[in-house]
Formats: structure tokens, C-alpha cells, sequence
């Protein structure tokens, strides 16, 4: 039976300054948003950011993960926790992010961003979707190195035994996630978004399959051990964040079908 091995969260130190590896998970999540970003605004000529523009998308994009996705945590999953200690919420090494606070984020940021561009909501959402998932993969294989957040227990042939919990056979949903959350996600809207499509579509699969993948995986991960289940004794607060994700996720596509195919972007190059 594999046991998962003690794995350093401390990737490397510099110094007294120490690399953990969530944090590393998160820069290869951002590194991979910013080169295929340029790759897909120098490519297309329908995507409505040019190359230099990615950047700053990026820039105020990981400023809304950060501070959505813990905030979101906070309020979602570990709420008396940072009451009683607020610097907690600084301490990002920990780990304890939420996915959907995240996503608030970004949604706040990319409104914001578009209204700077003028340009519309669901356009630039739509060039933000399938630059995601790489990161979100990495995040769960930081959870995974973490040993942290594993699945319930079975007797399936790659059960995966985690000392951080006991010593019983568990599903590493983890590895789950990153393979439904960044490799299935990722290639689903690589290849659906390659051609040009009409407006919330992208935007709409992104969150219909994340939600989706989240609430099927939440049946084989352990719940938070100070939250447990909502109600049934199996509802989770992933799937009840999850569910009203699916849901508006496939309105968008449902409203999509009303809207026009992206026109090129305007040339602003000033070449002839």
C-alpha cells in the first residue's frame, strides 16, 4: 500500500527567507497564465487583450486570488479560527485558500480590468478561462505534497495511506483534482476556445465542468474535520458552494447562444 512521503513544505531557503512549496504551485500557476496569455493575444486577433496587456491582467488578477481566496477561506471554512488569530490570514504558507473566495477575486479584478479596457465582462472572462486550470492543477499537487486534504477511505488498488491522518487506506483525491480540475479542464478549453466563440461560452464550460468536477470529488475527500457534513450526512460545504457555480455556469452557455461571434480587436500597432 503506497504511503505518502514526508515531503519538506519547504521547497528551499534563501537565507532566512524559506520557499515554501504551495507558494511554488502558485508562481507556476502564474507563469503558466502569463506565456500562454501572450502566446493566445499574439495568436488571435479576436482575443481582446494584446500581448502587453496580460501582464497587467496577471498583476491584479493574483492580487484578487490572494486576498479573495483567503478571505473566502476565512469566511467559508475557518471562521472562529481567524477571529482568534487574525494574522493568520497573512500567513499564506499555511495554506488555506478557497477556491470560489478566489474566484470572487478574480471576478472583481477582471470587472474592474474590463471596465478600464472598455470591453466587455464576459469577453475578457472568456480569454481568462482556459489560462486557469494549469494553476488550479498545481495548487491540488501543493495539497498533495502538503499531505493535506486527502480523501475517505478505501480499498481501492491505489489507495494512498496518509500519516498526517492515520494510518488507513485513503483515496488521494488531491491527485483527483488536479488531474479533473487542471488537466481535463485545461485541455476542454484549450480546445473549444482555439476557435472564436460566442461571448460567456468559454466562460460558462469553465465554471459548469469546474463545479461539477468539485462536486463529484467532494462524494471521496474527507470534509473539513471542524466543519463535517451540512446535512444528509454526506452534503459537503464544497458542493454547497459549488452548486449555485454549476448552475450559473450553465446559464452563461444558455445565454451565449444570443450572443455574436467576437469581432478582431482593433489594430493599434500603427503599421501600415
Amino acid at each position: 500500500m503506497p504511503v505518502h512521503p514526508f515531503i519538506d513544505p519547504v521547497a528551499f531557503s534563501l537565507g532566512p527567507v524559506s520557499i515554501h512549496w504551495y507558494g511554488l504551485m502558485y508562481v507556476i500557476g502564474f507563469l503558466a497564465f502569463w506565456g500562454l496569455g501572450v502566446w493566445r493575444a499574439r495568436s488571435r486577433d479576436w482575443d481582446p487583450l494584446e500581448p502587453r496587456q496580460v501582464g497587467d491582467l496577471l498583476f491584479w488578477g493574483a492580487i484578487g486570488v490572494i486576498i479573495g481566496g483567503r478571505l473566502g477561506y476565512a469566511l467559508f471554512y475557518n471562521f472562529d479560527g481567524v477571529l482568534a488569530d487574525p494574522l493568520s490570514l497573512i500567513r499564506l504558507w499555511e495554506g488555506g485558500m478557497s477556491f470560489h473566495g478566489g474566484l470572487i477575486g478574480v471576478l472583481v479584478t477582471a470587472w474592474l480590468y474590463a471596465r478600464h479596457l472598455h470591453q466587455p465582462f464576459f469577453r475578457l472572462t472568456d480569454f481568462i478561462a482556459p489560462l486557469i486550470p494549469i494553476g488550479l492543477g498545481a495548487g491540488r499537487v501543493g495539497n498533495w505534497i502538503n499531505g493535506e486534504l486527502w480523501g475517505k477511505p478505501t480499498d481501492l488498488p491505489w489507495a494512498m495511506v496518509f500519516p498526517a491522518a492515520d494510518y488507513v487506506p485513503r483515496h488521494p483525491s488531491q491527485l483527483y483534482q488536479a488531474f479533473l480540475e487542471g488537466v481535463v479542464l485545461f485541455v476542454v478549453l484549450w480546445l473549444v476556445s482555439r476557435q472564436p466563440r460566442r461571448t460567456g461560452l468559454v466562460s460558462g464550460l469553465f465554471l459548469t465542468l469546474y463545479g461539477a468536477f468539485r462536486f463529484l470529488v467532494e462524494f471521496v475527500r474527507e470534509p473539513d474535520a471542524h466543519i463535517g457534513y451540512l446535512a444528509f450526512g454526506w452534503v459537503t460545504m464544497g458542493q454547497v458552494l459549488s452548486l449555485p457555480v454549476i448552475l450559473f455556469g450553465l446559464g452563461l452557455i444558455v445565454w451565449s447562444r444570443r450572443n455574436p461571434l467576437p469581432e478582431p480587436r482593433p489594430d493599434t500597432s500603427g503599421k501600415p
